[in-house]
């Protein structure tokens, strides 16, 4: 027995150091490679503030670092996001997406930059885009918390967060079918998303907001675990799982609705990530797995980061075109290996 726990722990310890070297070696890349060819002790020398040509400075200072810090914050604060929703529900499906907050995330921003308000000199900028994602998502996180009072079931309370889903897209869908070219093309490329959307000069508000609600994820790992065992073992504990559920909505809410706000809606991250973690780790204990699921959730993110980078003059590819590569692979996986 003791061996056995020995040979476990270890193996956690060299997942996560792989893990921790993977991030590592992923954020260099994302400085090192793009459209423009950078020599690596140029790239170096900016990052120490050494002189340097002046455009490769701003190329790697202005667009790749926080680029690559973005893809780092916004990995983690998804994959935490999904991996407290799936054991809240007791669902290997549950993400923000399926409750509908990104899509309300999505619906703000299409009344903004689609429907008529969208002339009017307030809405113009790149800054009330962020605003309305933010406020479109916490809106839907605070129905569907508000409805958590009156369901008590968690499978009806996710089939309803899907149906908010559904009112949304269909709401897109309408001022879609209404709007200008130019508005449904501005709406198409923020609905992409993109890691690059975050400036330095934006990172002061959106690192610390995704750090803070990202590391309040791990308030909840003993309630968690007390969750696995079931709701009348977490009850006799003493969880109250009703405000523990309403907890994770609005925490997860937060999360989505930063990342959403700042870099688009982000698919697969949220739903695939922490089964990745768990097949790394083999446990389902949140001790362990919620930190290993952050640390995969950076590791996944800027991966994707790197590939939509084409060599060369390629361009850069949309990043939803990049994560169902990655993420769509490990749902089926996850589902074909379910037993009947």
């Amino acid at each position: 027995m003791i061996l056995m726990r020995t040979l476990c722990d270890n193996r956690r310890v060299g997942v996560m150091l792989m893990l921790m070297l993977g991030v590592v070696l992923l954020f260099l890349m994302s400085l090192l490679h793009g459209s423009v060819n950078i020599p690596t002790d140029e790239v170096v020398a900016i990052v120490l503030g050494e002189p340097s040509k002046a455009s490769w400075r701003f190329i790697v200072m202005e667009t790749r670092l926080p680029q690559a810090l973005t893809a780092l914050l916004a990995g983690g604060a998804l994959a935490a996001s999904g991996l407290l929703l799936q054991t809240a529900f007791g669902n290997p499906l549950a993400a923000p997406d399926i409750f509908g907050v990104t899509s309300g995330a999505s619906l703000a921003v299409a009344l903004l930059t689609l429907a008529p308000v969208a002339a009017l000199p307030m809405a113009v900028g790149y800054l009330s885009g962020v605003a309305a994602a933010f406020v479109g998502a916490l809106a839907v996180t605070a129905l569907i918390f508000a409805l958590s009072r009156w369901v008590h079931s968690p499978v009806v309370l996710m089939v309803v967060g899907i149906m908010v889903g559904y009112l949304a897209s269909s709401g897109i869908t309408l001022l879609n079918f209404f709007a200008t070219e130019e508005g449904v093309k501005n709406f198409a490329v923020w609905g992409m998303g993109n890691f690059g959307n975050v400036s330095m000069d934006m990172m002061p508000v959106f690192a610390p907001l995704t750090l803070l609600a990202t590391l309040s994820t791990f308030l909840l790992v003993k309630p968690l675990n007390a969750l696995l065992l079931g709701e009348r073992y977490a009850e006799n504990l003493g969880v109250d799982v009703k405000a523990l559920r309403r907890a994770l909505l609005v925490l997860t809410g937060l999360l989505t609705a930063v990342v959403t706000a700042f870099c688009g809606p982000i698919a697969f991250i949220a739903l695939a990530v922490p089964h990745m973690a768990r097949m790394l780790l083999r446990t389902s204990d949140h001790r362990q797995l919620l930190g290993m699921t952050i640390l995969t959730g950076q590791v996944v993110a800027l991966l994707c980061n790197v590939l939509t980078t084409l060599p060369g003059d390629a361009g850069v590819l949309p990043l939803n075109a990049v994560t169902p590569l990655i993420g769509a692979p490990v749902i089926i996986y996850v589902l074909l290996d379910k037993k009947p």
